[in-house]
């Protein structure tokens, strides 16, 4: 099982950003990806999970209308949009891979490397 998260970097505040993870060795189409952030000092917070069965997804309050989670069970590929983006969402930005649902790191069998985004002001 391979996850590899791409898209992140230097931006500056008020932009968008997209973020992909591509995965090989599971099958896709029958998990949940969830998307994941990690700041310097702070605990890993789930921002977002996709069921690539049925489609459904569900946000973090604190990403909520402004960041976009998606999935192209074709390519076995998650997305997740990031707009209006702040200093304080610099962090390293993860996805991982589960049969649960949810944004509790946890529920996740698989991860990625991770990307960082730094916003700055």
């Amino acid at each position: 099982v391979q996850l590899v998260e791409s898209g992140g970097g230097l931006v500056q505040a008020g932009v968008s950003l997209r973020l992909s993870c591509a995965t090989s060795g599971f099958t896709f189409d029958t998990w949940t990806i969830g998307w994941f952030r990690q700041a310097p000092g702070k605990e890993r917070e789930g921002l977002s999970c996709i069921n690539n069965i049925d489609g459904s997804t569900y946000y973090a309050d604190s990403v909520k209308g402004r960041f976009i989670i998606s999935s192209d069970n074709a390519d076995d590929t998650a997305y997740l949009e990031l707009h209006d983006l702040t200093p304080e969402d610099t962090a390293v930005y993860y996805c991982a891979a589960g049969v649960d649902w949810g944004l509790l790191p946890g529920a996740y069998d698989y991860w990625g490397q991770g990307t960082q985004v730094t916003v700055s002001s």
